[in-house]
């Protein structure tokens, strides 16, 4: 099995190098990361388990994660009530259950629970893809966006579902990606949303770094009646497709490691047209 996983991520290794501008890339800082896990699907999924094995090759690791799953709860914090914590020791990693949404992990265990600021976060490995508009309610993407408030480097990391979901080959370019990019290689105030596709590692062919598309996602609700009459709606969606080249969407769809920048900045520019229309409004009187 180690022997698998050290075969990907040389292949991985070879992607991100390959995928840096020109083929270069600035070498990553030396000496072993700190660096605390995350997630949204519990401290008990298989995403974190494999996540945080992979990851000690690169330095220590610690778990602070939901003690149960926490999907679609976006940015959400925990601020209502106390919060229960309970820790372990798996294998000389320090895991902490916490019973609070994916962010307030991040920010209690930075603020509380870890003796210093860790060098790296990483919120996975997410069973589904995280794509386009969906990820506004990704607690995964949350808990990265909440590092990156605490000026902490950090990645979200999302596997495509599928029958063939391989853990182990996603883990494996998440280290992959984090040897490369080192300690400098995340500006701040922005963080990285990644998407692996539910593809053999060798049938991956290279990472890209990708545009978050735009479009909104294809929800529904259909409509179903109990037999004593009560009204029932189950929510359904439809995966997209691409609509160009160059999105998160076409990247995954085409096989390939879609790496997006995303920042936390929400300031939009706005045509000049719409911008003279909103000039107007430092003139209105409002008294």
């Amino acid at each position: 099995m180690k022997m698998r996983r050290r075969g990907i991520e040389i292949v991985v290794l070879v992607l991100v190098f390959a995928a840096a501008c020109g083929g270069r890339s600035t070498a990553p800082a030396p000496g072993p990361l700190e660096i605390l896990v995350t997630n949204d699907d519990g401290i008990g999924a298989t995403g974190i388990n494999v996540l945080a094995a992979a990851l000690r090759s690169l330095g220590h690791v610690t778990v602070v994660a939901p003690e149960s799953g926490r999907s679609g709860s976006s940015h959400g914090v925990t601020s209502e009530r106390p919060i229960l914590v309970r820790e372990s020791d798996r294998g000389g990693i320090r895991w902490i259950a916490v019973d609070a949404l994916p962010a307030t992990c991040v920010r209690l265990a930075v603020e509380k629970l870890l003796p210093s600021k860790p060098d790296f976060v990483v919120s996975g490995i997410n069973r589904g893809e995280n794509l386009g508009t969906v990820t506004f309610y990704s607690a995964t993407v949350g808990a990265a966006r909440e590092a990156a408030f605490l000026g902490i480097p950090s990645v979200a990391v999302n596997l495509e579902a599928s029958e063939r979901m391989d853990y182990e080959a996603a883990a494996a370019v998440t280290a992959a990606i984090i040897r490369s990019l080192g300690r400098g290689g995340i500006a701040r105030g922005t963080f990285l949303n990644v998407n692996v596709p539910a593809l053999p590692p060798e049938r991956l062919r290279g990472v890209r770094i990708t545009r978050q598309d735009t479009r909104a996602p294809i929800d529904f609700f259909e409509k179903t009646v109990g037999p004593d009459g009560s009204t029932f709606y189950r929510p359904r969606w439809e995966r997209l497709e691409p609509a160009g080249e160059g999105t998160d969407i076409w990247a995954v769809r085409q096989g390939y490691v879609s790496v997006s920048v995303f920042g936390f900045d929400q300031s939009a520019a706005v045509p000049p047209a719409a911008s003279l229309a909103l000039k107007r409004l430092e003139a209105l009187s409002i008294r």
